[in-house]
């Protein structure tokens, strides 16, 4: 990008880039050239070009630090949090202590993808497991529901809790990144027909990208907030097209596997479990209907991995991307869940002893099945 100091977005502030399309400010190199040929137009950034033009919210990404900078600042005003966790990654999603940040805004946890969780699934139970989860970390929601932004599926009630619960304030939609959050957005604007006249946020050069601003109609905003990336999630340590691979899109069909012991089964080059016990067992697998799973015995599990990383035990594509494996080892003592953030889970029976291995840095947690 040349002699782009002084450029910024006039839509939201942001200084504007041609490098990385997931951070702010982002626009085509090809859109910029044409602007500094000409200058008879606007320049907008890439997400509120489409945010002007076709009603759609882009996400952009923020580390750790910036992100938390926002979420302070929501503790300064009087507002509604909606803050939205992806259902399927619970671990990866929730913000721990985030009443740290909002202050004493009121906040409805929202479980977005609900649709990718098997119909089998029992939604009353479902419910039950992520109030217990919530009530777990601390959350303390005035309400909770679940959702799903891609299908619409109670986005309208979702919509009744946020009108019963914010006056005339502001609402802040909060998450990481992968929840949903901007489907969820661009779900309430599609839904909201006296949404008129979309604007993003300052119109003067050199502030700094932190919200897109929605006008409701009684004046109040509804505002959409960058993403966060956990380092611990698997998000951190894909490229665009492996989190694309990973990141389920329709209704899981989760796989079971009957093992006679002294077996590994490996999800992709991303995940590996050992049985480690000469017992028969059973694992049921709940991840990306289109990752492949591998079975081989424990004895020849490190050359496999070795010889096929890369190769057929893929995603990654390149096999030096990611950090060495880290090994977990877990006993169940109950129906438990081994959860790999941002990748899924691995249901087991009580009383299995497994280790289990990921990138180095990847969160691998155990918890009560949630199935």
């Amino acid at each position: 990008m040349t002699n782009n100091q002084d450029l910024y977005c006039i839509g939201c502030g942001a200084k504007l880039q041609t490098t990385d399309k997931t951070k702010a400010g982002y626009l085509p190199e090809n859109t910029l050239n044409k602007y500094l040929e000409s200058k008879e137009e606007e320049l907008y950034c890439q997400r509120c070009f489409r945010l002007r033009n076709y009603n759609d919210i882009m996400d952009v990404q923020m580390d750790d630090s910036e992100f938390l900078s926002i979420l302070n600042k929501i503790s300064d005003e009087d507002a509604l949090v909606v803050n939205l966790i992806d259902i399927f990654d619970y671990n990866g999603s929730v913000i721990p202590g985030i009443h740290r940040f909002i202050g004493n805004n009121k906040m409805i946890l929202v479980a977005n993808k609900e649709d990718l969780l098997p119909k089998s699934v029992k939604r009353d139970k479902l419910k039950r497991w992520f109030h217990q989860q919530a009530e777990k970390d601390g959350l303390n929601p005035v309400a909770e529901i679940l959702i799903s932004a891609k299908k619409n599926t109670n986005v309208d009630e979702l919509l009744a809790l946020i009108n019963q619960y914010r006056g005339n304030k502001d609402v802040y939609i909060v998450g990481t990144t992968n929840v949903g959050k901007s489907t969820l957005v661009n779900s309430i604007i599609s839904m909201s027909s006296k949404i008129k006249n979309l604007v993003t946020t300052s119109r003067f050069p050199g502030t700094t990208l932190d919200r897109i601003e929605i006008p409701l109609d009684d004046g109040a905003m509804l505002i959409d907030t960058p993403g966060i990336i956990h380092s611990y999630q698997l998000a951190h340590f894909l490229n665009e097209k492996e989190l694309k691979e990973v990141t389920p899109n329709s209704e899981i069909k989760p796989k079971v596997y009957q093992l006679r012991g002294l077996q590994t089964l490996f999800i992709a080059g991303l995940f590996r479990i050992d049985f480690v016990q000469d017992v028969k067992t059973n694992a049921i697998i709940y991840a990306d209907n289109n990752l492949l799973i591998h079975r081989t015995k424990l004895e020849n599990a490190d050359d496999f991995y070795h010889k096929h990383l890369g190769d057929i035990l893929t995603p990654p594509y390149d096999k030096d991307s990611l950090p060495a494996m880290q090994m977990f080892k877990f006993t169940t003592k109950e129906k438990s869940d081994i959860v790999i953030s941002g990748l899924g889970w691995v249901t087991l029976p009580a009383n299995v002893t497994i280790k289990a291995y990921a990138p180095k840095g990847v969160e691998v947690t155990i918890r009560k099945a949630i199935v």
